[in-house]
């Protein structure tokens, strides 16, 4: 099914040094990039995977300190995202496109088209942050090494040893609490999910204003602590925005939330310019190719071939970063701890102050920071 493309954004609203481009015929798909820094031949290279609902101009505000320091660096709009086309955007479409490992085809078949043999890192935000992980673990001699942003891996799928178990209880146990309540990802996954999105009462724009603030470092409600286990108990204390009231949608779940005329000329990481950026481009294409990734991993599309991977481990120099301010951290219980066994160099976990969800946007200097000094450190071993 063809879809109506985003606009690339506007170059007037780039940083400088900062460029916009195409790149055809990559696994079926027209890639549009940011770039910046790009350089003499063999110039190391660093991959930004966003993730949802966002972009490749997600990275904007750190792409020019790595390219100050001499990378060049490059920024996709993933598949089902902004101004790259080629993917289906119907619900009842292509749905095996987006599991994971089609993903980090995408992204060997970017690399392959600018003749880049290997990349320095590849980093991820969000549901980026897994794309960049199975990057790094089916080919480590490409990605040599891995940066997560915001959500840990806790390493492949175990291999089932016995029959398929029964489908997971606690969507009903969610649904039986006295407020009753699901989970975000599987509303995702529901057929009206992206019309409640993009046909919002309130707008794309004052939706995606209000779900950007909720989770940010802005909305005081935000005090992320361990989870003690997947049961419904312990997953109702996720915010409404992870674990929602079961009879609303994700517009009206953050439409209380919408800040303030002054709260909104005061966030200094977003100004209204920027997140326009956004609100054009999903009004554009709707939110359906990103939540084809959530139906993925829902409905175990790809599962299978991740499970040929169980017990395997990410062996590149690894980092993981996210907002002090962020569940994401910790909405599976127990990941963030998994994540030093599935990742044997693990060389930091950092959570960032003053920073929630959208760390590399609301402290991009402290991300920035962050990815130097782990790249130095890096680079630094290997010659």
């Amino acid at each position: 099914m063809s879809h109506p493309a985003a606009a690339p954004p506007d170059p007037a609203l780039l940083p400088p040094g900062v460029r916009s481009r195409f790149i055809p015929d990559v696994n079926g798909l027209r890639l549009h990039v940011l770039e910046a820094g790009a350089g003499p031949p063999g110039r190391p290279v660093v991959l930004l995977l966003h993730g949802f609902p966002e972009l490749a101009w997600s990275w904007r505000r750190i792409m020019p300190a790595l390219a100050g320091a001499g990378y060049h660096v490059i920024a996709p709009d993933q598949r089902g995202y902004g101004a790259t086309t080629g993917w289906d955007a119907a619900y009842d479409g292509d749905l095996a496109s987006f599991r994971l490992f089609n993903l980090v085809r995408d992204m060997l078949g970017l690399l392959a088209a600018l003749g880049v043999g290997s990349v320095a890192a590849v980093v991820g935000h969000d549901f980026g942050s897994p794309v960049a992980a199975w990057c790094a673990l089916l080919r480590p001699d490409i990605f040599r090494a891995v940066a997560l942003l915001s959500a840990p891996f806790a390493g492949p799928p175990a291999l089932p040893a016995g029959p398929p178990p029964p489908a997971d209880p606690i969507h009903e146990a969610l649904a039986r609490l006295a407020r009753p309540r699901k989970h975000y990802q599987w509303y995702y996954s529901t057929r009206p999910a992206n019309a409640d999105m993009q046909h919002a009462p309130q707008g794309v724009h004052d939706f995606l204003r209000a779900y950007y603030h909720v989770k940010s470092a802005d909305w005081p409600g935000n005090a992320p602590a361990p989870l003690a286990g997947w049961t419904a108990a312990e997953l109702a204390r996720l915010p409404t925005y992870y674990v929602m009231d079961r009879d609303r949608t994700m517009a009206e779940t953050v439409a209380a939330e919408l800040p303030d005329p002054d709260a909104i000329a005061a966030c200094r990481w977003l100004p209204e310019a920027e997140l326009r950026v956004y609100a054009d481009a999903y009004a554009a294409t709707g939110f359906q190719g990103g939540l084809q990734w959530y139906r993925c991993r829902t409905e175990g599309v790809g599962l299978g071939e991740q499970q040929i991977f169980a017990g395997r481990t990410i062996d590149v120099p690894a980092l993981f970063l996210a907002g002090a301010a962020d569940w994401g951290a910790f909405q599976v219980p127990g990941a963030l701890e998994r994540m030093a066994t599935a990742c044997t160099d693990l060389r930091g976990r950092h959570l960032i102050p003053r920073a929630g969800h959208w760390v590399q946007q609301e402290q991009p200097e402290a991300v920035s920071a962050h990815l130097l000094a782990f790249l130095r450190e890096i680079g630094e071993a290997r010659s």
